[in-house]
This record gives C-alpha cells, sequence and structure tokens, in this order.
C-alpha cells in the first residue's frame, strides 16, 4: 500500500471532490506537497482531517472553526480520537444552541404555512404594531439567549 495518496484517490476515498479538496488545502485545513512532476500528494492521515471536516460541517461547524480547532492542536497534527473528544466537547455549547433554536422555530411554526398570508391572525412569529422593537433588533421570538 502506497505511504501517500494523489488527489484522486484522496476523493475516491473520502467521498469529497477535487476542488474542495483543493479549497480545504487553500484555507490550511489540509496540506500536500508536490512531486518533482509537480502532482499533489498527501500522507495517508489527510483521509482522517477530511473525515473530521465533513462530520463538522454536516452538524454545521464553519470551515473557519474546524480550522481554528485544527490550528489549536499539537504540531498541526490530525486529530487521533481523543482530540476529536475535546473538538467536539468544544462544539457542544454551539450545537445545544442550535438545536434549542431548531425546536423553537419548528414547534412556533406548527400552525404556519410559512409565508404568513393565509394565518396571519394565528401566527406565532407575527408581531402586530411592531411591539417587540422595544426588546431589540432582530428576531425577537425565536431567538434562544
Amino acid at each position: 500500500m502506497a505511504s501517500e495518496l494523489t488527489v484522486g484517490e484522496v476523493a475516491k476515498r473520502s467521498g469529497v471532490a477535487v476542488s474542495a479538496l483543493h479549497f480545504y488545502e487553500t484555507r490550511g485545513l489540509i496540506h500536500s506537497h508536490r512531486t518533482a512532476g509537480n502532482q499533489r500528494r498527501y500522507a495517508r492521515d489527510v483521509l482522517r482531517r477530511v473525515a473530521v471536516i465533513r462530520i463538522a460541517q454536516d452538524v454545521g461547524i464553519s470551515l473557519a472553526d474546524i480550522a481554528a480547532a485544527f490550528a489549536a492542536l499539537p504540531d498541526g497534527r490530525t486529530p487521533t480520537r481523543e482530540d476529536w473528544s475535546l473538538l467536539s466537547t468544544g462544539w457542544r455549547h454551539d450545537l445545544d444552541h442550535r438545536i434549542e433554536q431548531l425546536k423553537k422555530l419548528r414547534d412556533g411554526l406548527t400552525d404556519c404555512i410559512g409565508c404568513g398570508c393565509m394565518s396571519i391572525d394565528k401566527c406565532p412569529l407575527r408581531n402586530r404594531e411592531d411591539r417587540l422593537a422595544r426588546q431589540g433588533p432582530g428576531p425577537r421570538r425565536l431567538l434562544v439567549e
């Protein structure tokens, strides 16, 4: 088994498009080196990094937050199981907040079709005479503080 992978091999093994791999590399999330023939080569551990990126993105973690978490790893190494535990624990508060926001949105829209035209008198998001402006800017009813 080769110790290094081509960009095509990484794409195939990770399920990520080559263009996404190039993008991750420009953002500093993964790294490659060039061969004498100017071809990209990746260490095998890049597959674990890409897996962490994909999982984190799937739950809504931004690439900036992923990059910051990777930068916090000693020597910029690929995350180990222990590292993943620390990273995911660090993201837990943000994810819990998002879950609460989504639950509140889901529960508040039960009787609403979403456009407001058919259920405006019943809509739980209705802000008659802009009364909520006194509480501050933005979507006051669905904000989870």
